[in-house]
């Protein structure tokens, strides 16, 4: 355990998913009081029960981002054990078949294109990302704003964001959007003592993601393939190296006059252009 959050309150949206569990666990090991919020319950429990079987704080607190009335039931439940939140870490998302092409390019007879996707599946993945940041926001920030201290708002993009990738229309604007609502937030909360940046993960493998990028028989698929070889380090990023940034951006004393930026951590994905 060591101090560099000691007694910081942090709620973590999508804290189930694999990485903002770790995330959830590293920040409980440098003494943060760790609200584990997740849609879904029994995976936000394991996180908490982890958490303080290690020795660290954590709650479980089950919570839809997409409705308000749950989030609000959240923050009640939240600054009732731990107080006003001192970080919020928005990161629930995540993509949809219903927002997907088949093909990359138009080219192809009795495949999905762009022309079958579904507006309601498009749109659903829009809210998950962009509406499932804001309405987070709203709710847990307010207290933020009005309790009159330094406080952080971290924001999960991609690197879809910088470059959008083929077969994911939905995710990529979403994420784009994401990007784009961070700055916007960072200039609307900047004297109000709130900081507002993002982080733009790379490819790390997860479970929404494990079945595009392996066989059943765990060799690497085709988009795998191509994935690596338009990464400079060819390879997947770990979990655990998102940490090192996302200690930074959290942490006031060294990188409190930082506020409004997005940090690729995508193994230079992001400055490839392929030749």
């Amino acid at each position: 355990m060591t101090e560099r959050f000691s007694n910081k309150t942090i709620v973590i949206t999508g804290a189930g998913g694999i990485l903002c569990s770790e995330f959830a666990r590293h920040l409980a090991a440098q003494g943060a009081k760790i609200a584990v919020v997740d849609l879904r319950k029994d995976a936000a429990i394991a996180v908490a029960d982890g958490i303080n079987a290690a020795g660290g704080t954590a709650l479980a607190v089950a919570a839809n981002c997409l409705h308000a009335e749950s989030l609000k039931a959240a923050r009640e439940v939240i600054l009732e054990r731990f107080g006003v939140p001192d970080i919020l870490i928005n990161g629930a998302g995540g993509n949809n078949p219903r927002g997907t092409t088949d093909d990359e390019e138009y080219e192809r007879a009795g495949t999905k294109t762009f022309f079958d996707l579904d507006p309601e599946g498009f749109r659903f993945v829009m809210d998950l990302n962009l509406v499932g940041t804001m309405l987070p926001t709203q709710i847990f920030a307010k207290d933020m704003a009005e309790a009159g201290k330094s406080a952080t708002i971290l924001n999960i993009s991609s690197m879809n964001a910088f470059r959008p990738l083929t077969k994911i229309p939905a995710y990529s604007a979403a994420k784009a959007a994401v990007s784009n609502f961070t700055q916007w937030l960072a200039v609307y909360f900047a004297k109000s003592g709130i900081r507002v940046n993002a982080m733009a993960p790379g490819f790390f493998v997860t479970d929404q993601n494990r079945a595009l990028l392996f066989n059943d028989d765990g060799t690497p698929t085709a988009r795998t393939d191509k994935i690596l070889r338009n990464t400079p380090m060819g390879r997947f990023g770990e979990s655990s190296e998102l940490l090192g940034t996302l200690d930074y951006l959290l942490d006031d004393t060294v990188s409190g006059f930082v506020t409004g930026v997005v940090i690729p951590v995508d193994g230079g994905f992001s400055a490839y252009s392929g030749v």
